[in-house]
């Protein structure tokens, strides 16, 4: 049986996508995610996954790096974006961080169906409207992505705690893990962002939202 990782925020969505799910692919087992600590639990859970679909707007998470994060974790793993964004420069983005597909919201059955088959073969299932030949997403952005993809899991929520603002103290709590635990997290973080502070791993971080600022910006 075929099975499936749901990763969006809204149950509605979920539950509308598994029927539309079970409509193209007929058996499948469904595995529901409603924010990025559910979709790291299910996905250590569930090793032997087919496939994710995952939206860009995930609670606890900054844009691509729940993508970024499952495909460093989880290689073998595809990930197909299922997004109402029709932005052609949002669909090349997520293809070049390594989703296997991009799904817009309003597809249809069919539409679901020969894009997950595909995927399930093993192909790449590029969005039609998407040029090809188009110039692809900034190296620095790549770079970033892939220093994301070299943190722990730890390493990783603490960054998207930072990201959201929460300070050390709270994410001590959150994680239920001391302040100097945090602290040895933040160290090891800049370390492998090559950054010096956490305002600019936050800028950083920020480079990945589905709506990023000027690499200017962001640059440390």
């Amino acid at each position: 049986m075929t099975t499936v990782i749901v990763a969006d925020d809204h149950p509605l969505f979920r539950e509308a996508l598994g029927l539309a799910l079970q409509k193209a692919l007929g058996g499948v087992d469904i595995v529901e995610a409603g924010n990025m600590a559910e979709l790291e639990q299910v996905s250590r859970e569930h090793e032997q996954a087919d496939l994710v679909l995952l939206d860009l707007h995930m609670p606890g998470v900054q844009g691509f790096s729940a993508l970024i994060y499952l495909r460093a974790h989880h290689p073998e793993l595809p990930v197909c974006i299922i997004s109402a964004n029709d932005s052609t420069v949002v669909m090349q983005r997520a293809m070049d961080h390594g989703a296997a597909a991009f799904i817009h919201k309003s597809a249809s059955v069919d539409e679901i169906r020969e894009a997950l088959q595909s995927v399930l073969a093993g192909d790449i299932c590029y969005p039609p409207e998407l040029d090809t030949s188009a110039t692809g997403t900034p190296s620095e952005e790549l770079d970033i992505a892939g220093h994301i993809g070299e943190l722990t899991p730890q390493q990783f929520r603490v960054l998207m705690m930072v990201a959201e603002g929460l300070l050390n103290k709270q994410i001590a709590f959150e994680l239920d893990i001391s302040e100097a635990t945090v602290k040895a997290h933040m160290t090891a973080i800049f370390r492998k962002l090559g950054v010096s502070n956490r305002t600019h791993a936050v800028l950083l971080t920020q480079r990945l939202s589905v709506e990023a600022p000027n690499s200017s910006d962001a640059r440390p």
